[in-house]
C-alpha cells in the first residue's frame, strides 16, 4: 500500500512551566493555541476543527469554540484517558484526508500539581460502578494496579527491577538536557536533580511493590496545542511538515482468564504499522507513554520492538538513549518520569515526536527520520485504550 501524506503536524507548543498557579487550566491552552499557531504561521481564523479531551475548564468542544471565538464545522471531544491525543490525531488524519476540514487543533491544559490532585494515589472507601465493583471497596490505587502487571511480568518472564530501571536512567538523562525538564524538577522539588543510575532507582522507596519512586511519574502542571493541517495548506507553512502517515486505536479490559501483561497497544499498533508501510524496527524515536516504566516496558514488546517477555534483555544494555546505538530514542523530552505529566500526558508524545523529526529536541537523535508516538489511556491491566500514530519528516 503507498504511503498517504494527507495530513501534517505544521504547529507545535509546548507550555513552559510544570508549576503554575496563577494561571487557569483554559489559559494554558489558548496560550499554548495562539503559540502553535504562531508557530505555524496561521491565524485563529484558519482553524475549522477543533479536538478536545474536556479536560480543565475549557468546556468541551462547544465550550471551547466559543472561549476561543472560532466556529469549527468539525468537533470531536474523544476522551479515552492519557491516549485521547493520539486518537484524536488519527482523527484528525481521516477528517482532513475527507476534506472535512483543512487546520485542526489539539489543546490540553492541567494545574494537577498547583491543584494538589491526587492522581494514582486515591483508592475508593467503597461503592463503585460495575466495572470497579470488585476492587473499589477494598481501596485498591491506581498505582497497585500497575504494580500488579509489574509482579506479573517478572512472575512470568523474570524480568527485574534493575532491568526496568534502565527506563527510568534513559529518560532521566534525556530530562537534564531539557532546560523545561530542569526546571520542572527544582519547581516540583524533587530530591537529586541529576542523572540517576540503576542502583539509585532500585534504592529509591517502594511505592508500591515492586515499582520504586523513581520508577513512578512525576504531578505536574503543564499543557500544550498541535496543529495539524492538510497538504494544501502545509504549502505555506512556516516550518517544515510532520506528516502523520499511520494511526491505530484499541480498547483492552479485564478478561477471565485474559493477559494483564498484554496492552491494547498489540492490537492497534499493528494497524498503525501496517497503514504506514514502515516497521517498528525503523523507528528512530519512540515516544511512549511513561507513566510507570512498566507501562513502557509492556508497550515497547507490544508496539513490536521485541517479543512478549524479552523486553528486559532488550533494554538492558542503555539503548533508549538518544546517544546511543540500537534505538529507538525513548521519549527524549524526558517523558512523565522526568519533564512532566499533569495527568494526561498523550499530546506531549506528539509535541516531542515533532520537535525531533523538525531536529528541534534538546536531546536530538542523529538524522531522525520516523517516529512513533503511543499513548495508554486508563489503566494498564484494566480497561485502557492504546493509541498510535507513526510520523515521518519531510
Amino acid at each position: 500500500m503507498a504511503q498517504q501524506r494527507d495530513a501534517a503536524i505544521v504547529g507545535i507548543h509546548e507550555y513552559p512551566s510544570r508549576y503554575a498557579p496563577d494561571v487557569s487550566a483554559i489559559n494554558i491552552k489558548a496560550h499554548s493555541i495562539k503559540a502553535a499557531l504562531d508557530d505555524a504561521g496561521l491565524k485563529w481564523s484558519d482553524i475549522d476543527a477543533l479536538y478536545d479531551a474536556q479536560d480543565g475548564e475549557g468546556g468541551g468542544g462547544l465550550g471551547l469554540s466559543a472561549y476561543l471565538g472560532i466556529k469549527p464545522t468539525v468537533i470531536d471531544t474523544t476522551q479515552v484517558g492519557g491516549s485521547s491525543y493520539e486518537f484524536q490525531a488519527a482523527h484528525a488524519m481521516r477528517d482532513i484526508a475527507d476534506g472535512k476540514c483543512n487546520v485542526a487543533v489539539l489543546s490540553y491544559g492541567s494545574k494537577a500539581a498547583s491543584l494538589r490532585t491526587p492522581i494514582g494515589t486515591g483508592g475508593a472507601s467503597g461503592g463503585g460502578s460495575w466495572q470497579a465493583n470488585m476492587e473499589a471497596p477494598y481501596g485498591q490505587t491506581l498505582i497497585a494496579g500497575y504494580a500488579m502487571v509489574a509482579h506479573r511480568h517478572m512472575h512470568e518472564y523474570g524480568t527485574t527491577s534493575e532491568q526496568l530501571a534502565q527506563i527510568s536512567v534513559a529518560t532521566r538523562h534525556h530530562g537534564m538536557r531539557n532546560p523545561q525538564a530542569v526546571q520542572a524538577m527544582t519547581d516540583l522539588q524533587f530530591q537529586g536533580i541529576n542523572d540517576i543510575t540503576v542502583q539509585d532507582v532500585v534504592e529509591s522507596r517502594v511505592l508500591a511493590d515492586p515499582l520504586h519512586l523513581l520508577e513512578c511519574c512525576m504531578v505536574s502542571d503543564g499543557g500544550g496545542a498541535v496543529i495539524i493541517a492538510s497538504k494544501d495548506v502545509v504549502k505555506d507553512t512556516a516550518k517544515k511538515p510532520v506528516w502523520l502517515i499511520g494511526s491505530g486505536e484499541a480498547t483492552k479490559y479485564r478478561e477471565n482468564g485474559g493477559d494483564i501483561t498484554t496492552s491494547a497497544g498489540a492490537q492497534g499498533a499493528p494497524i498503525a504499522f501496517a497503514q504506514a508501510g514502515v516497521t517498528p524496527s525503523e523507528m528512530d524515536i519512540a515516544m511512549i507513554y511513561d507513566s510507570f516504566t512498566i507501562t513502557v516496558a509492556v508497550c515497547l514488546e507490544d508496539l513490536g520492538f521485541c517479543k512478549k517477555g524479552e523486553v528486559g534483555e532488550y533494554i538492558s544494555d542503555g539503548k533508549l538513549r538518544y546517544d546511543m546505538p540500537g534505538g529507538p530514542a525513548l521519549n527524549t523530552d524526558g517523558g512523565g518520569l522526568s519533564s512532566n505529566h499533569p495527568g494526561m500526558r498523550g499530546i506531549f508524545l506528539l509535541l516531542e515526536s515533532a520537535r525531533q523529526l523538525r531536529g528541534e529536541s534538546t536531546s536530538q537523535a542523529a538524522n531522525a527520520k520516523l517516529a512513533v508516538a503511543h499513548g495508554n489511556g486508563g489503566q494498564l491491566g484494566g480497561t485502557h485504550t492504546g493509541g498510535t500514530v507513526i510520523m515521518a519528516a519531510d
